[in-house]
């Protein structure tokens, strides 16, 4: 009788143990579900909805500051092969774009350059297709027209040789009413403060930065030129996290005196 019991108890465990491996590789096997079911939804927010970005530079400044992370809208211009992850390594020779709707002049966009297809440029959209585009002394001129610029506080930045200055800064007002502020870091004297005159071919747009004597954009024809509208990939639409310059958004330790919490969610304009 006792043999018995002890046969049926070490059946028992045998069971148990069977149970439990089979237990463990079904936790397994959800985990593992669940973590491809969160990667496939990342991927396709990030290729139909939003993609997130940086800012590295101070093309954009005072609009966007180095440090800024923001969220752009692949949906607001419709589908091309760069609207893809890694695109540039896609086999796909396609143009065009599906659900295609034209940039509007004033948006603030990122696209491929043009000369490599491949480097993500983030610059404001400022002649649509057909457009004349000048500057003369400083001054945006868009169809002949000189756009309405009026002087307001002077911007605090920092120079070229790290020294704290003030440059003059303007709220810039395009045809379609889009007001925006630039800065002129040298005066209305800068190299490209007096361009030749564009004309912006069919399917193609002029980008240009706020900062307008530290931007290279489609002013120079050699590195950035006019932008292929199939080479558009969203449009920026929000901060969600701003850190100062220089200082790594991975060093959480410095997000209580370096985070820009001021500049967090706000809109793109």
């Amino acid at each position: 009788m006792e043999r018995a019991r002890v046969d049926h108890d070490t059946k028992h465990e045998m069971r148990t143990a069977d149970g439990g491996a089979t237990g463990t590789w079904a936790s397994i096997r959800e985990t593992l579900k669940v973590g491809i079911q969160a990667l496939l939804i990342a991927l396709v927010v990030r290729t139909l909805l939003f993609q997130p970005f940086n800012i590295p530079s101070g093309s954009l400044v005072p609009t966007l500051l180095i440090g800024d992370y923001l969220f752009v809208s692949k949906y607001s211009y419709g589908y091309s092969k760069y609207s893809l992850p890694l695109s540039e390594y896609i086999p796909i020779k396609s143009e065009g774009r599906v659900w295609a709707a034209e940039p509007k002049r004033g948006d603030i966009a990122v696209f491929k350059l043009p000369k490599d297809n491949a480097t993500d440029y983030i610059k404001r959209v400022i002649g649509l297709p057909g457009d004349k585009i000048q500057v003369v002394d400083g001054v945006l001129n868009i169809n002949g027209k000189a756009v309405k610029r009026e002087r307001i506080a002077d911007y605090e930045t920092i120079d070229p040789y790290g020294q704290a200055t003030k440059v003059p800064q303007y709220l810039e007002t395009l045809p379609n009413g889009v007001a925006h502020r630039v800065i002129e870091r040298d005066g209305d004297n800068g190299f490209w403060d007096k361009t030749e005159l564009y004309t912006v071919p069919p399917g193609h747009f002029f980008m240009m930065g706020d900062n307008r004597d530290n931007s290279t954009d489609s002013r120079d024809l050699a590195n950035v030129g006019y932008v292929p509208f199939e080479n558009f990939v969203g449009r920026a639409e929000m901060i969600f996290f701003s850190i100062d310059e220089g200082t790594p958004a991975w060093q959480i330790w410095n997000w209580p005196a370096k985070v820009r919490w001021n500049r967090i969610f706000n809109t793109i304009h």
